[in-house]
């Protein structure tokens, strides 16, 4: 993908199209598929994530993230502002997406519906952009469709997506069907409303979480959700850990067969020693940028070049 060939949307300003294209450009590395590094756990799952059974030590430290964000092949590094505050200084070099709203797990949807309050507007996000010099490329605000607080995200969400590009910033939403009213949140047509609706808030990404049903392999029902976001791309998320070659193939058929654009990973990631994450960082960005097939990336893991 040429520069020029970067579709901006029209509430981009004139006179910041070409920082968009910049920033879109930058972000998918010339091919139009992220690859998003995804760091916002440590509010929405607190330290389950970080510390425990089968979770290298070396993730207790949040400056983990920023290590392996330094040293591998990403999009972008998915965080809260106050960490990229407190560690950017040192890793000026890494690309941000700044995670706008965030809540815990502490609160379980049988005792109350998920809501995200938003905690920084994209206003300060570009302050802090200018302030920092920092590569701020992005934000995202996470949106669960079916609470009875869905009014209210999806309005914030809509303001969030408006006002990044009057500033040359990207979105990505974070849109899943979630609460009482919601039996299903892998349903695949549920997932497919949810990223239409990405569409309709006209954001530039959507991470949702990958479909299951019976009858046909999730990334055969990935094709309703990809046709309903038109041109707002689709990226799944990563989810909890599995065995690396496993999540290699399930992201080269999720691309391949599904049609998305990229994967937004963190557990599959960070849980790794920093070389291990480093190593499996560059794997995934081969299938997801560099169209490696799986047996090349998963050379790539295990320490090829």
């Amino acid at each position: 993908m040429k520069m020029s060939e970067v579709q901006i949307p029209m509430d981009v300003p004139a006179d910041l199209r070409a920082l968009y294209r910049k920033n879109y450009h930058e972000m998918t590395h010339g091919v139009g598929r992220l690859m998003l590094f995804a760091g916002d756990q440590k509010i929405e799952h607190l330290n389950d994530d970080f510390y425990g059974e089968g979770i290298h030590p070396d993730d207790a430290d949040p400056e983990h993230l920023f290590r392996i964000a330094s040293g591998g092949k990403i999009g972008v590094l998915a965080t809260q502002l106050g960490l990229i505050a407190r560690y950017g200084k040192d890793y000026s070099d890494v690309p941000y997406l700044v995670k706008l709203n965030s809540k815990t797990h502490l609160v379980k949807t049988k005792q109350a519906d998920p809501y995200s309050e938003q905690m920084y507007d994209v206003e300060q996000v570009a302050e802090f952009r200018e302030n920092s010099g920092l590569r701020i490329m992005a934000v995202g605000y996470t949106i669960y469709l079916g609470s009875d607080y869905e009014a209210s995200m999806l309005s914030q969400a809509a303001q969030v997506v408006y006002e990044a590009h009057q500033f040359g910033l990207l979105s990505v939403l974070w849109i899943y069907p979630r609460g009482q009213a919601v039996p299903d949140e892998k349903d695949p047509h549920l997932i497919a409303g949810a990223t239409g609706t990405a569409s309709c808030l006209g954001s530039d990404f959507v991470k949702v979480n990958a479909p299951k049903k019976e009858g046909k392999p999730s990334a055969e029902w990935l094709k309703e959700a990809v046709k309903a976001a038109g041109r707002t791309k689709v990226v799944c998320a990563g989810g909890s850990s599995k065995a690396p070659r496993d999540f290699l193939q399930e992201l080269h058929d999720q691309i391949h067969i599904g049609g998305v654009s990229g994967n937004a990973t963190g557990r599959n990631v960070h849980q790794k020693g920093l070389d291990d994450a480093v190593r499996f960082t560059n794997a995934i960005c081969a299938v997801t940028v560099e169209d490696k097939s799986v047996d090349e990336a998963w050379g790539i893991y295990q320490g090829g070049v």
